[in-house]
């Protein structure tokens, strides 16, 4: 068992002096008001002076870390040597193959590969190589494959590639007779899909701009032009492609944060006009998948047209009419419908019951329902997109604080699940090490907020232990416990690890979002500083002993929260945080501003101006004392310029308030370094910082 590690650490070095931004005012005058920005200029990516700061910037943190260098390089090691490097996925089938993907020890990015099924068998046939990454990743600073179709006769493959890290991806297909590459190139791809036809390919493209998903596209091989199907024209909105695993139609989603329709096309007839299923409506939402079989031919809906956490109904698939559809399960004040999943013989709906995960399987044979258990409270499950219309068998995958990444197979009629993979955490872990617990805060104004929690089991919960809360509350994505194996490393050093499940995401629904965003978005804030708050009064930490973790709109959660309570945290870390809200607002040229108006507000009218101005954390840094702050940008990142990080840094040392560090990667966007290794580097380095600016030692 490892036992918990307390050997003093070396101190950040911030004794060389930090590189200052120029100041040059800048007027930003809207609805009267007038806010002088200094750091504007920051936003000139093509001006020499700001490469040069952001490289400064770089030298300055790689000083401070120095004394870090060894620890930096113990925590990679270790983190490394829990990684099984040689690796396999659980194999997939499809048509006359099975599919996986492989890692092998050295080498950074995965291969994708597939063996073919002869008279039942394929363990013995030759393994065919259909993409491997490492290969195509040679001589560039970035890679990253977008999404990845195989022909449905399995003859062709084609994927979008990343090479910059700015999300702009690439078309290539791929010949998987000849093992070549076709000549057809096609940039800025956002989604694809395969007609039954396997020679027809439907593509989404974004406009050069503000990178917004909006035009359909279809390529026939051999032609030279392709055919423009349609564009979405309203900037809220957002498109992308699906294939239903019934072969029955592909599915074209035109979606903005709160509002959607859905166009299908019959996968066999590539040349049809696309039918739209319903007209868009304010706030209506839905989703649908195909049955075709021995029971008919129709479509399954779930809507939130009445009520935030949807019903589910079924609709003969030549009649789409609202009169046709039939109720199967109504609104439920507390279940939420989170998804549809649909085989020849089973129907999955994944549920959240009072803000907990379940998976309700239904056989369509007889109708017979149940609910498939989880031990774990805590957890994380996910149905996984077995793409074989008949399988006999469902697939989730299952994690928790306290186990692995694992993946079961599911016999409905037997009710019975059988793990066919689990992640090896290499060394000596043992979950029983482990305690994790659930507990609750209650926020301002009584909403109770949950918390989800881990840590050693040896760790003394006598208020000493330093906590690592990480939080993000937007879009109504929920933070459900996964497993870390990089975050043992902290937990055998006696941290505690803790997820604020603050408003404004999808723990419990659309009500949850709604609660956190527009004009009550600071209850995302509150909620944050609630959690802290509790965990210290519940004897897990003290003041001054939490450090606060939110990535991109967890970015913007974690700085506000330290602007509202700086004394309840000890550090920060802010990953590619948004948090020039009002001018990145302000600027619909921006990518993606035009559709984030549904979850924070337009600026451009004056009660949402005033409203963000409020909160929006450039904006209101006040000469306080700050804890250290680790900030990481992305120079190519297309969701959170990177100038919004280096502005924040600029300006909290402009006020004094904090020893702040940002670390920008010049290579890379909003997801960070590409390659495992890479990105493991990366984790160490925010490990380090935690431990050095929060000691364990102290009692």
């Amino acid at each position: 068992m490892p036992k918990l590690t307390r050997t003093a650490l070396p101190a950040l070095d911030f004794s060389v002096p930090a590189p200052l931004a120029a100041r040059k005012p800048k007027r930003l005058v809207a609805h009267g008001h007038t806010r002088n920005d200094p750091y504007h200029w920051l936003s000139q990516r093509k001006n020499p002076a700001v490469l040069a700061h952001l490289q400064a910037e770089n030298a300055y943190a790689d000083a401070a870390l120095a004394p870090l260098s060894a620890l930096r390089e113990t925590l990679y090691t270790e983190m490394l040597a829990r990684i099984e490097e040689d690796d396999q996925s659980v194999p997939v089938k499809l048509g006359e193959w099975m599919y996986y993907s492989r890692t092998e020890q050295g080498l950074a990015y995965p291969m994708h590969v597939r063996k073919h099924i002869v008279n039942g068998q394929w363990a013995s046939s030759p393994e065919e190589v259909l993409l491997d990454e490492n290969a195509e990743a040679e001589g560039k600073p970035f890679y990253e494959v977008g999404d990845f179709e195989v022909s449905p006769d399995g003859s062709l493959l084609a994927w979008a590639e990343d090479t910059r890290g700015n999300r702009q991806y690439r078309l290539r297909v791929r010949d998987l007779g000849k093992g070549s590459d076709l000549r057809l190139r096609r940039d800025r791809i956002t989604s694809l899909a395969w007609a039954n036809d396997n020679r027809t390919l439907f593509y989404t493209t974004e406009d050069v701009q503000t990178q917004r998903s909006f035009q359909l596209w279809r390529h026939r091989l051999g032609e030279r032009e392709d055919i423009l199907l349609y564009t979405e024209e309203d900037e809220r909105f957002s498109v992308s492609l699906m294939r239903t695993r019934s072969n029955g139609y592909l599915v074209l989603t035109s979606g903005s944060h709160t509002t959607n329709e859905l166009r299908l096309l019959p996968a066999d007839q590539p040349d049809a006009p696309w039918q739209r299923f319903a007209a868009r409506r304010p706030d209506i939402e839905y989703e649908l998948d195909h049955y075709r079989g021995t029971l008919g031919d129709f479509l399954l809906l779930r809507i939130n047209d009445t009520g935030p956490n949807f019903r589910f109904c079924i609709t003969p698939a030549d009649d789409w009419r609202p009169e046709a559809w039939r109720e199967l399960l109504p609104h439920d004040d507390d279940v939420v419908i989170e998804g549809i999943d649909l085989w020849r013989d089973w129907q999955v709906l994944s549920l959240r019951v009072r803000g907990q995960q379940t998976l309700r399987v239904t056989s369509l044979s007889d109708g017979a329902t149940h609910d498939i258990a989880f031990a774990d409270p805590a957890h994380a499950v996910e149905i996984e997109d077995l793409p074989e219309w008949e399988s006999p068998f469902l697939r989730y995958e299952f994690e928790s604080f306290t186990t692995p990444d694992s993946t079961f197979d599911y016999a409905p009629l037997a009710q019975q699940a059988t793990l066919v993979k689990q992640v090896r955490i290499l060394g000596s872990f043992d979950a029983s090490h482990y305690s994790s617990v659930r507990l609750e805060a209650v926020a301002a104004d009584g909403t109770h907020i949950p918390i989800s929690l881990v840590h050693h089991r040896d760790t003394p919960l006598d208020g000493s232990a330093p906590l690592w809360l990480e939080g993000y509350g937007a879009y109504g994505i929920a933070s459900d416990p996964w497993f870390s194996s990089t975050r043992l490393s902290l937990l055998d050093r006696g941290w505690i690890y803790a997820i604020a499940h603050v408003r404004g995401g999808g723990e419990k629904g659309q009500c949850w979002h709604d609660g956190g965003r527009l004009q009550d978005k600071p209850n995302s804030f509150s909620d944050f500083i609630a959690c802290g708050e509790t965990l210290v009064t519940a004897g897990y930490t003290r003041a001054g002993r939490i450090l606060a973790n939110g990535g991109s709109a967890g970015g913007l959660l974690v700085a506000a929260s330290l602007r509202l309570n700086p004394a309840l945290f000890g550090a920060a870390i802010l990953d590619v945080p948004f948090v020039d809200v009002v001018t990145t607002m302000l600027d619909p040229s921006l990518p993606l501003t035009i559709g984030e108006y549904e979850e924070w507000g337009n600026p451009q009218q004056e009660a949402d101006y005033h409203r963000l101005l409020a909160w929006s954390p450039y904006d209101t840094l006040d000469e306080r004392p700050y804890p250290p702050v680790l900030v990481e940008a992305g120079l190519h990142d297309s969701q959170v310029m990177y100038w919004e990080p280096a502005k924040y840094v600029a300006r909290l040392r402009e006020r004094k308030g904090s020893p702040a560090l940002l670390v920008t990667n010049l290579e890379a966007g909003h997801g960070g370094a590409s390659g495992r290794y890479a990105a493991l580097r990366e984790r160490a380095r925010q490990l380090a910082f935690a431990l050095a600016a929060i000691p364990v030692s102290e009692s």
